[in-house]
């Protein structure tokens, strides 16, 4: 694992499912990030998920369909 440059803060690492931070990060193409707590980086899936619904309901407003 490397750092690949990044600054501090807890990641998500979706490779490893699991919070990195410091020295112990994946690339970041394998990570989510940066949060501010460990706890806001374990809950990364579920504000993906959060905002994928948002905006799918934003589109679907959009374009005029039905959810």
């Amino acid at each position: 694992m490397s750092n690949s440059g990044a600054g501090g803060g807890y990641y998500w690492c979706l490779r490893h499912s699991r919070v990195e931070t410091g020295d112990n990060m994946c690339a970041a193409r394998d990570r989510l990030g940066p949060y501010p707590t460990s706890a806001d980086a374990e809950r990364a899936l579920d504000k993906v998920a959060e905002r994928n619904a948002e905006w799918d309901a934003e589109d679907a407003r959009w374009t005029g369909e039905s959810s």
